[in-house]
């Protein structure tokens, strides 16, 4: 017996059908029927991305509702204007790209890395324009301070996210956390510019700026957990 012989009878094989009872096929069909439970659809992308959204705001309202809104009573407006308007475009790209992230086969502009970065440069940007006091007073314990506050509530706005989110799947859970992670502290961001009367450029270009970063790396090493459970 060669080699061509044994293939012949492997395809003569493959060939003859094989003829499955009824009684087991129905045995098969009901045990599957029985597990099947219907599913409620998810909500529409902009639905969430909204949800996601108005969960920064709460929480940045509440936290400076009682910490005080210092620093929006110090702005002029045209301040107010530009800082919350940037907040508020970068909180809603980075809403767009967590639902995407929650969410497989959507599509994917940007990578977590990109927006990350991109909501950073931006912050700094605006900061850098609107403030021009350069001193450096009580910088470490006053920035430490904002920096602290900042991510403490950014870590409940990730929470609340994830809530929103919870019927979704990330199949990156990694960039889905660093998403997330930036969301909230972009959030964290917005508490501080409305509490915060502290207008020295370097502490808010670098401890308000940095939470950010800091909740996006916390939400990185969250996700790096769930994907190694």
């Amino acid at each position: 017996m060669n080699n061509g012989d044994i293939d012949k009878m492997l395809q003569n094989a493959a060939e003859t059908p094989h003829q499955v009872e009824a009684v087991l096929l129905q045995r098969v069909a009901e045990s599957i029927g029985q597990s099947l439970q219907p599913v409620r659809p998810i909500a529409p992308r902009w639905m969430l991305t909204v949800g996601v959204v108005l969960v920064g705001v709460a929480i940045s309202v509440a936290g400076a509702a009682r910490a005080g809104f210092n620093g929006f009573e110090k702005m002029e407006l045209y301040e107010r204007v530009a800082i919350f308007s940037a907040l508020g475009i970068l909180a809603c790209a980075a809403a767009a790209k967590l639902v995407a992230e929650s969410i497989p086969g959507s599509r994917q502009r940007i990578s977590a890395a990109a927006l990350l970065g991109g909501c950073c440069a931006v912050l700094l940007a605006v900061f850098a324009v609107l403030f021009q006091d350069y001193r450096t007073e009580h910088f470490v314990s006053a920035g430490v301070a904002c920096l602290v506050a900042g991510v403490l509530h950014a870590i409940p706005a990730g929470l609340l996210s994830w809530l929103v989110l919870r019927r979704g799947f990330a199949v990156n859970p990694v960039a889905a956390g660093v998403v997330a992670g930036a969301l909230a502290g972009l959030a964290g961001v917005t508490m501080l510019e409305l509490h915060c009367p502290n207008f020295e450029a370097f502490h808010i270009l670098v401890w308000h700026t940095a939470v950010v970063p800091v909740s996006a790396g916390l939400g990185g090493l969250a996700g790096r957990w769930l994907r190694s459970r």
